[in-house]
């Protein structure tokens, strides 16, 4: 996480300046945070942890609205088409907004940039990235992994694990990793590349088996748990990110009020110790840092596409 935020930090300061419009009164009735997924996620648990925090600073009631459908398109529309006054909000995670979706929306804040758990259900005869990576050389086509959508970070993530181990693994993607779940614990699909947050509870019980983490570091909460990277894969790091947005014309005065007021919640024990046990630090980027690393992390993944030839429905806005 310090890795990925090192280069936001020095993003030039006059670019976060606030526009001379008042905040003064936000909010003064309860604001809706429109999830474009499904729940159950990890966006969606970090969403409801830093909603019940900006509830307790506003002293306003924050409504968490799942809205799934289209690849995240049907809750992007939402917040794209509402009145900018900070009433209707986005929670968002990496993979969906690419530049073309990106001029509709305004970046708020970062919650955090996590990585992700390499699982796959127990039946599966592997207990290590290695044993995995055998086993679907041994029976190419056969093993299914899921993903939260076309496009979604678990889904660029495997697909770079595919080309890098130069396995055939089939992608089965979901409206969120609330709805995939079900059937990794059932064992309809085999494996995915999921949020630490929302498959660690199932690794701890013993539904899941984690085989490695993407991070370039172990995880100080699973520090027996090797690294894709160390099991064999070298290099292969990835990471998504959790944040918030608004529509695009969203005055700059309460986009800088919204900002300072997550950034406070992130520093409370509850989020700080869930992040921890994700392996990951709150973020604290202003919104123009918090614009500059997004636009790098898209420019990366475009940059596997395009070299690995991952095959992307992109779902656009067009209002």
């Amino acid at each position: 996480m310090r890795k990925i935020i090192v280069f936001a930090i020095f993003i030039s300061g006059f670019c976060g300046l606030i526009a001379p419009v008042s905040a003064a009164g936000y909010p003064d009735r309860p604001v809706r945070v429109v999830i474009p997924f499904a729940p159950g996620g990890g966006l969606d648990i970090l969403t409801r942890l830093v909603g019940k925090s900006l509830n307790d600073i506003w002293q306003q009631s924050v409504v968490i609205d799942n809205r799934a459908g289209a690849n995240g398109l049907i809750g992007m529309e939402i917040v794209a088409r509402a009145t900018p006054n900070g009433y209707t909000l986005m929670a968002m995670a990496s993979g969906r907004l690419d530049e073309h979706n990106l001029k509709y929306f305004a970046p708020i804040s970062l919650f955090a940039a996590p990585p992700s758990l390499f699982v796959v259900h127990p039946a599966v005869k592997a207990a290590t990235v290695q044993e995995f990576i055998a086993l679907a050389k041994a029976q190419p086509g056969k093993m299914n992994y899921a993903s939260t959508g076309s496009g979604a970070i678990s889904h660029l993530a495997f697909e770079l694990f595919k080309s890098m181990a130069n396995v055939n693994v089939n992608h089965i993607p979901y409206k969120g990793i609330g709805q995939a779940i079900p059937d990794l614990v059932g064992g309809r699909v085999e494996t995915t590349i999921g949020p630490v947050q929302a498959m660690l509870p199932h690794a701890k019980s013993g539904r899941l088996r984690a085989l490695g983490v993407t991070s370039a570091k172990r995880l100080r909460t699973l520090p027996d748990l090797p690294t894709v990277a160390e099991s064999g894969l070298t290099g292969f790091e990835t990471y998504g990110w959790f944040g918030m947005f608004a529509p695009r014309a969203i005055p700059g005065a309460l986009i800088g009020k919204i900002n300072a007021d997550i950034n406070k919640g992130l520093q409370s024990a509850e989020i700080t110790s869930r992040l921890a046990e994700a392996g990951a630090d709150p973020a604290a980027l202003s919104p123009a840092q918090y614009r500059a690393f997004i636009e790098k992390e898209n420019a990366q993944w475009e940059k596997v596409i395009r070299e690995k030839n991952i095959q992307v429905e992109r779902s656009r806005l067009n209002l």
